[in-house]
């Protein structure tokens, strides 16, 4: 395996024959891994703040918040306001880098709001779309 920075959150790795482009960026623990057009959203929690999660009965809830992990282009928004969706529904298409990356529900539940539309720019961080999980 080879591991290669090629910029402040952009990495390049080689396994198995294969290469891939990965885009890492977090801050105070939250990570965001764009890896094959696809967005993995991380906690990473020292032992102490583990175990105060698992006393009190789990680690934190999930957001329904889903934000622009860099900037980018609105090429599809596939969902509409108030739409019923599934954990790992595909939400929006953000172009970036010359790649396409599915941003998908990382909850599921209703679609609140719909912050962006097709051919916007967006800039990282920009709230995108809020689902809001049933129990809520």
């Amino acid at each position: 395996m080879d591991f290669l920075s090629l910029g402040p959150s952009l990495y390049s790795i080689i396994m198995n024959n294969r290469s891939l482009q990965v885009v890492i960026d977090g801050e105070r623990g939250h990570f965001d891994v764009l890896m094959n057009g696809h967005l993995y959203e991380s906690t990473v929690l020292d032992e102490h703040a583990m175990m105060l999660a698992q006393r009190s009965g789990g680690l934190l809830k999930r957001s329904g918040d889903v934000s622009a992990p860099m900037p980018g282009l609105i090429v599809q928004v596939p969902v509409a306001s108030g739409q019923s969706v599934n954990e790992g529904d595909t939400l929006v298409i953000l172009e970036s880098m010359k790649m396409q990356n599915e941003l998908q529900a990382t909850v599921g539940g209703t679609v609140e709001s719909i912050n962006c539309h097709e051919g916007q720019t967006v800039d990282k961080g920009d709230l995108l779309i809020v689902v809001r999980p049933p129990d809520d």
